[in-house]
């Protein structure tokens, strides 16, 4: 059996000082929330709901972490690319 593969992926590297925590995973829930699909935030080999703030703090990102963000529907293309920036900017709205 094939994987099917995610129709939306983009990457991005932690670059706040404090890493991905409680208030900066809140932020990417809100927007994840949005999506007419599932939203994976991963770190390597493990994924989390992106709209589950405790699933993303399991990944244990600090800063210089590379995640992928995941998504199964390409409609949902422009809010994988809005968590992207918001990771990219250091979570500065």
């Amino acid at each position: 059996m094939r994987k099917k593969k995610p129709a939306v992926s983009r990457e991005a590297v932690i670059v706040n000082e404090l890493g991905l925590h409680a208030r900066t995973a809140g932020l990417i829930a809100r927007i994840a929330e949005q999506a007419r699909d599932a939203v994976w935030l991963s770190r390597g080999e493990t994924a989390a709901d992106a709209g589950s703030i405790i699933d993303m703090l399991i990944l244990e990102c600090t800063k210089g972490t590379r995640v992928t963000i995941t998504a199964a529907d390409p409609a949902d293309v422009e809010l994988v690319d809005r968590i992207a920036a918001l990771i990219k900017s250091g979570f500065k709205d």
